[in-house]
């Protein structure tokens, strides 16, 4: 009886030896997730005697001053409003898109089809700052410079291809025959694809969605070489505007943060269950 339990004991304290190296690498990994965002909170409520006093998590004070600045002083609202029309355009083109795109790519023959699916994985490898000066050329040939809806189809530039690439994966996912089923009692192509194919690329579609808003809504560099109007700016630039030379509007820079980070975390929280399962649903096919 002795025996098996003393040999037992190494894969016990390894299994115990594995076990605190994950907790202690998901603390570290929390830790260095929550103090930024803590700080922007912190730093959001403090008021601006306390700024620049001793740092901490937690404020002795607490005031909302630089919420009421943000809204009545800034162009926040209109930063605000921009970014989601930007977002939610770039969203929805993005999935039609992808999902269009990846389906010729699976399900229809023709020649070049897999030289397509190649070179939309390496659009997708090219770094965007790369771009910048021949899309500001294409842009202002088209128009598209100083315009808020202008930003969609550069954005789609860089979210289009992650799309298509994620749908593919899924879609090799999804049974053929369910398609040829649904072509053998009448319906086409493109019924097939709305009746049969798109509910059951709903995790995949989530996971479209969370990544074309996020992008579109971080994104920074496109958006301040193309909009120079106020009005028409998005709400990266538009808070990069409320540092002044070496002057540093950190109340409301950090209410409008905190206020801009809410969005892409509500999103992603209504969503959950379909991002987590859209991530891992693809990895295998069946």
């Amino acid at each position: 009886m002795t025996g098996p339990s003393r040999r037992s004991r190494p894969g016990r304290r390894s299994g115990t030896g594995r076990r605190i190296v994950l907790v202690g690498g998901l603390a570290v990994f929390a830790i260095w997730t929550v103090v930024p965002i803590a700080w922007i909170l912190e730093t959001s409520v403090k008021p601006n005697k306390d700024l620049y006093g001793e740092p901490g998590i937690l404020p002795k004070t607490v005031t909302a001053e630089h919420y009421v600045e943000l809204f009545t002083d800034t162009d926040f609202l209109t930063y605000f409003t921009n970014s989601l029309l930007v977002s939610f355009g770039t969203t929805a083109l993005s999935m039609v898109i992808g999902v269009l795109a990846a389906y010729a790519v699976t399900r229809l023959r023709f020649r070049g089809r897999r030289l397509m699916g190649n070179v939309t994985i390496v659009t997708y490898l090219i770094p965007p700052a790369l771009l910048f000066i021949p899309l500001f050329q294409v842009a202002a040939q088209f128009g598209f410079t100083n315009s808020t809806l202008g930003l969609i189809p550069i954005y789609l530039i860089f979210s289009v291809p992650f799309c298509t690439w994620l749908s593919i994966a899924h879609l090799q996912a999804i049974p053929i025959e369910l398609e040829e089923a649904s072509l053998v009692d009448g319906c086409t192509r493109l019924q097939s694809l709305v009746r049969i194919v798109v509910p059951l690329l709903l995790p995949a579609l989530a996971v479209i969605a969370l990544y074309a808003f996020t992008q579109a809504w971080n994104e920074f560099l496109y958006a301040l070489i193309l909009i120079s109007t106020d009005s028409r700016k998005t709400l990266p630039v538009g808070l990069a505007d409320f540092v002044v030379g070496d002057v540093y509007n950190w109340g409301p820079l950090m209410a409008g943060s905190a206020i801009a980070s809410l969005v892409p975390v509500l999103i992603y929280v209504a969503a959950q269950r379909w991002v987590v399962s859209g991530l891992t649903a693809g990895a295998t096919k069946g």
